[in-house]
């Protein structure tokens, strides 16, 4: 092993988060932890209650089921961190810590990205073969679909992880972001990161790219079908049962698409402003995305509302 491995294996690294904007940091930290809260309670009572009520042990909300424990297990690995950055100005950070939180992020985000197209497929069938849907959508289909969705994405975590931990880190240590994101830690490699570059064009055309068109097409179908439903009140009912998941699409790949697909300044006056923006986007699609999912399935899902309040109603009779 050379000198320039063997030191950024025994590297720390900074996060510098928002130390620029104390106050700023101190409003964000309440805000977070209490969302951080909702993101918790809200996901946890879906998963309870596609577990523990018989009417939610459907296709749609297994993979709903997923998609609160994929936003737990996102969250997790990153909220704690940026809450510790606002109490800590500089906070540091270990090689091994950094390239683990990192690897998290990495699988938890794609496999929502494939998740999210599975579950645009299961309204696809749903709504345009409702006769099939049966056959189509059983348990047998459905549980290789969630499986495969998180090893799509474990395994292009995996290849992005090792191609990043393996750069050496001679320089400068201090990261420009509340967690390890991987473009920020990149941009402190002391050699030539091309590979790296290529290797997440491929990765973002392969679990960016690739999803959106599927669920682009699929709701052309969707909204094909629904618009020949003859009846008002039919249409109205067969939006209903996709309009959360379209709900949730825009949301979530919305936020990355004005992340990544934004123009950058040129103006160095403008740097810190954009570079505040940028963070202040990535903390909305961390955090406040996997908040609102449990909140639109509930809100807009008489299924799940009366899957609570039995879930609820059941506790105060036990107790």
């Amino acid at each position: 092993m050379d000198g320039s491995n063997q030191t950024s294996l025994l590297m720390d690294f900074i996060l510098l988060g928002l130390s620029a904007h104390p106050k700023l940091e101190k409003t964000l930290f309440v805000l977070i932890l209490l969302m951080y809260l909702v993101i918790l309670l809200g996901n946890g009572i879906l998963i309870l209650v596609t577990i523990l009520d018989s009417r939610l042990h459907t296709p749609m909300y297994f993979f709903l089921g997923n998609l609160s424990f994929l936003d737990i297990c996102y969250t997790t690995s990153s909220v704690p961190l940026i809450l510790d950055s606002f109490l800590t100005p500089r906070k540091t950070i270990s090689f091994s810590a950094c390239f683990g939180q990192m690897f998290l992020s990495f699988a938890m985000g794609a496999t929502e990205c494939v998740l999210l197209g599975m579950m645009a497929f299961d309204r696809y069938v749903a709504i345009c073969n409702p006769l099939r849907y049966p056959v189509v959508m059983n348990k047998v289909a459905c549980r290789p679909m969630a499986v495969g969705s998180w090893a799509a994405g474990i395994t292009n975590s995996v290849i992005q992880t090792l191609q990043a931990v393996r750069l050496p880190f001679c320089g400068d240590n201090v990261i420009n972001h509340f967690t390890c994101e991987i473009l920020a830690v990149l941009k402190l490699a002391c050699a030539d990161i091309s590979i790296n570059v290529i290797s997440m064009v491929v990765a973002n055309v392969i679990f960016l790219g690739v999803p959106v068109l599927f669920i682009f097409v699929s709701y052309v179908f969707i909204i094909a079908t629904i618009l020949r439903i003859p009846s008002g009140e039919g249409r109205k009912k067969a939006f209903s049962t996709c309009s959360a998941h379209l709900t949730v699409v825009v949301i979530f790949y919305g936020t990355i698409l004005f992340m990544y697909g934004k123009p950058k300044s040129k103006d160095p006056l403008g740097a810190d402003k954009q570079d505040l923006a940028d963070k202040l986007t990535s903390l909305f699609y961390g955090v406040v995305t996997p908040m609102l999912n449990p909140i639109i399935y509930s809100l807009r899902n008489k299924d799940v509302k009366a899957a609570v309040r039995n879930l609820v109603s059941q506790k105060h009779l036990t107790e």
